[in-house]
């Protein structure tokens, strides 16, 4: 993160806030999240705050509902949930809902059910769902249902992983999945492992270890995890590290990166590999560290 000089540094830049999130998360699973500066990072994630409250990909960025996500789950992680100043922060997501129910990115007006996942489970992890119109952000998740099962980052777009996750877990916070057709998103999920155990975000793709958390949450969200061979995904998830740095890459042979490498311990923690710590599969953080935070807010963790 501190080499200036590498095109990695450039590119990432945006996502600084996120990658704290990634790294310590992952760290955390390893049982090592010391080895993170944790002064240093709190610090710092604090210094992306902006004006309204949010905050951004790194320091002077604008604010994003994804990097406000972020640091308030490496915030919680880290136990320092106190450095939130919420009111503000509910008051702008109240400002990103649009009439029919989606939500912007704060940025742009562009919509994606990614961002609306993000709304919700900051309102989640505040206690305060009822702030914004969940109805009709249940609404609008379920015209994203396509008939192949998935969802699309809107109405009739292509269906894809990332944005199962986002939908199927935006409707588990707002207890409606009732409403999903569970029977073919299953047959949806189930189809995206690949010959060499790994999924693939959408038909004729290579698989990628991120989809081990994209397509593996949803599973564990609907009760399906013993659909597809574990055992499998493991061996690829595991064949994609680099045995000099440690870190995990999409697919064997490729550079490992932060994003990678948690979304993969993620994986081998949903399918209970290795005594990692569980991972809630809707909010993306161990289960332990979940129900410490809704204990400090008088609230009872539901799973």
């Amino acid at each position: 993160m501190k080499d200036r000089e590498t095109l990695v540094y450039w590119m990432t830049y945006s996502m600084r806030s996120n990658n704290y999130y990634w790294a310590s998360s992952a760290l955390y699973l390893l049982g090592t999240l010391d080895q993170l500066n944790k002064d240093d990072a709190i610090d710092f994630l604090m210094k992306c705050k902006c004006a309204n409250g949010a905050f951004g990909g790194n320091i002077g960025s604008e604010p994003n509902i994804h990097n406000t996500l972020s640091v308030i789950q490496t915030l919680i992680l880290y136990d320092r949930f106190d450095l939130i100043d919420q009111e503000p922060i509910v008051k702008w997501i109240q400002s990103l809902q649009k009439s029919d129910g989606s939500f912007t990115n704060g940025q742009w007006n562009e919509v994606d059910t990614k961002f609306t996942f993000c709304a919700l489970a900051i309102l989640k992890l505040f206690n305060k769902l009822d702030a914004i119109n969940l109805d009709s952000a249940v609404n609008w998740l379920i015209s994203c249902q396509n008939s192949d099962g998935g969802f699309g980052c809107f109405p009739h777009c292509e269906s894809h992983c990332g944005q199962v996750f986002t939908s199927l877990a935006a409707l588990s916070i707002a207890n409606a999945l009732e409403k999903v057709d569970c029977t073919a998103l299953r047959l949806f999920l189930t189809e995206r492992q690949t010959k060499d155990g790994g999924f693939n975000g959408r038909p004729e793709k290579e698989s990628d270890v991120c989809y081990s958390w994209w397509a593996g949450a949803p599973l564990s969200i609907l009760g399906e995890k013993d659909s597809i061979n574990a055992e499998f995904l493991k061996d690829f998830i595991l064949s994609a590290q680099d045995p000099d740095t440690g870190g995990i890459a999409d697919r064997p042979g490729n550079h490992a990166d932060p994003y990678h490498t948690f979304f993969g311990c993620a994986g081998l923690s949903l399918f209970g590999f290795f005594d990692l710590p569980k991972i809630d599969p809707v909010l993306a953080l161990p289960v332990e560290v979940l129900k410490r935070h809704f204990r400090s807010l008088g609230a009872e963790y539901n799973k």
